[in-house]
This record gives C-alpha cells, structure tokens and sequence, in this order.
C-alpha cells in the first residue's frame, strides 16, 4: 500500500513549515489522515504513570499545541500524547519567520516562542474531547510574566484534572521565563509550591541539554528532593554541531531532529545512572528509527517521544518504530521492552 504521506509531503514542503504544520492539523480535524496498521507485540506493552501502554512510543509536545487533534493522534499508532505548551493566557509567540526545516539533517530549528490559545480555550476543548488513551499536558510560564511559579501553579490546579500527567516545563530554549528554573535554587521554589497543591496528577519536569553535567546532577537532585514522578530528556538544543551545512542552521531557535540525538541520549544515560530507578524516565530528542526508540530505552527511558520525525517521515515513521522494536528485542534476547531499560547504564 503506498503511503499517503510520501505523496503529500513534496507538497507540503513547498510551503513555509508553519503553514504547512498547519495544513497537517486541519486534515487531522477533517479525519483525511487515514489510520495506521495496529502492531500487535505483546512484547511492548509497558506503563506510563501507572497507566497501561500498548507500546511505549508517544507524541511530543508542541505538535498539537491547542489540543485540536490529540484524540486522533492515537490512530496514528501512538500510545500516548503531550499536548501544548500551554500558557495561562493565550500568547501569539515571537515573530515570523520562527520555524526552519534542515532537510538534509531532517532536523528542525524553531523558536515559536509558545504560541497558543491560552489555558482557558484548550481547557474547554478537553472538556469536550474525551482522549481515548494516556494524555500528558505542557505547561510553561507567560513570557512577560513578572511571577513565573504562579503561572505554573495556576496551570497545575487548572489541568491536573484532566490530564494523566503533567510536563512542567522549565528548559524553552526560546523565552527568558524558560530559563529561569535551570538554576536549582529557583527550580526548588518551583516545587515546593507545585508539591503544596496537592495535585493526585503524575508531574514530570523536561529538562535541556544545554547545561553543563554539574548543573545537570544538580537540577536532578533538586527533582528527586521533590519526589518528581518523571524526568523528560531532553529539550531542544541552542548548540549547532558542526556537521551542519545549511544555512537555516544559523538561525536561533532550539534544534530538534537527529543531530541531537547523540547529546540528548547520553543526558538521558547520566541522568539515568544518578537517579537508579526512582523516578521515571522519558526520552526524547532526534529518533527517527526503531533502533534510535531502542537505544533510548536501553539508556534508561521508560517511553520515548517523537515530533520532528513525523515531519519528514509522517506517521507511518510510527509503525516503521514499533515493528523494528519488536526485532531487536528478538536480537537482544529480551521478552520485553521493559527488560532492556536501562540495560546499557551502568
């Protein structure tokens, strides 16, 4: 069968990536993408926060930013979603042109800046959505917000409700208030107020790679201080490799795709080695392949997410994942994903 997104996606690279995002969302909406095959392994059945997962690849945030499609995401092969970032009032983000593709790397540049509908209007559409399957919420902080931390316990009491858990994130390589709880002192203050609601809610902190493995240890003690329910690494990356031609990778903007894929693994793997199971672990950053899933969850990842992925590769990239998942548990010996976590961390 000839999949539908190798026809569109020469048509949809005509245009700016933003407008292109945006023609994706709208087939979703008018259910034009058609269904990806089921994947029946047993051997990949895991959990997420105490909640059963047929497999354990998931959708990033910041595809579905306003929560206009998650519950048709899980028809793409997904066994759970992230929507937003969220912030507590709609934000149109920082100026066009702010997304750049790398179509050599199959990476990607943005700096949005957190455009969204604000909490009030993505709320509303999860009221009216039932997600048929695990639904993890991003939040983040206005940018011109002169009090951060409130921002964040306002979503928190907002969403925690609605969601199975909640992404606190404190690493947007894009705003000043993205920045800010990368200093464990702040990030503590952060905690201690979001731990004082209460929330029954699984919270998860995403961290970035751009900071040294000093300040790393540091902020992953301060989330182990708090008894954090999981750690997302990593963001995306301000660091250019050298490796990269085009000339987009000169624009500012946090770098997603596979050339992070080498430095956000071995964050996940050091963080992996420090925290020795006490919280759980998300990976994310560059997997475009089966064998990329799978070296992140030998390096300590209970679940991976993608995004960019999808960009150049559609949503069969999905199904492509979980079959070479199940192969390589078959080389390795494993009779399930969740033996070989962690089984390259010393």
């Amino acid at each position: 069968m000839i999949d539908p997104y190798v026809l569109a996606r020469p048509i949809l690279q005509c245009f700016d990536p933003e407008t292109a995002h945006e023609f994706a969302l709208r087939a979703l909406e008018l259910n034009f993408v058609p269904s990806q095959p089921a994947v029946g392994d047993a051997r990949l059945l895991t959990t997420l926060f105490g909640k059963p997962l047929a497999h354990p690849v998931g959708l990033a945030a910041g595809f579905d930013k306003n929560a206009r499609v998650f519950a048709r995401m899980y028809a793409q092969g997904l066994s759970f979603v992230e929507i937003g970032g969220v912030t507590p009032r709609p934000r149109v983000g920082n100026p066009r042109p702010r997304v750049f593709r790398l179509p050599e790397a199959h990476a990607v540049i943005n700096r949005m800046g957190f455009p969204n509908d604000g909490s009030a209007v993505v709320l509303a559409r999860l009221k009216a959505t039932r997600a048929p399957g695990v639904l993890g919420i991003n939040l983040a902080a206005d940018v011109e917000s002169a009090d951060p931390i409130e921002d964040f316990t306002l979503l928190v009491a907002r969403f925690a409700p609605h969601a199975d858990f909640l992404t606190l994130d404190v690493s947007c390589p894009n705003t000043t208030n993205g920045q800010i709880f990368l200093e464990p002192v702040r990030l503590r203050e952060l905690l201690v107020r979001v731990r004082a609601l209460n929330v029954k809610t699984p919270i998860a902190a995403k961290l970035a790679p751009d900071v040294d493995e000093e300040r790393l240890d540091a902020l992953v003690d301060v989330l182990l201080e708090a008894r954090i329910d999981g750690i997302i690494l990593s963001n995306t990356t301000r660091d250019r490799p050298s490796v990269l031609v085009d000339p987009n990778a000169k624009e500012a903007g946090g770098l997603s795709g596979p050339p992070l894929f080498a430095r956000s693994t071995a964050m996940l793997a050091r963080v992996a080695a420090r925290t020795r199971g006490r919280t759980t672990l998300i990976g994310v950053g560059g997997i475009a392949s089966g064998a990329d899933a799978y070296a992140k969850i030998r390096a300590g990842a209970s679940v991976v997410q993608l995004y960019t992925g999808l960009i150049y590769e559609g949503p069969s990239l999905v199904t492509r994942i979980k079959r070479e998942l199940g192969e390589l548990l078959s080389r390795d010996g494993f009779p399930s994903i969740v033996d070989a976590v962690g089984a390259d961390v010393s």
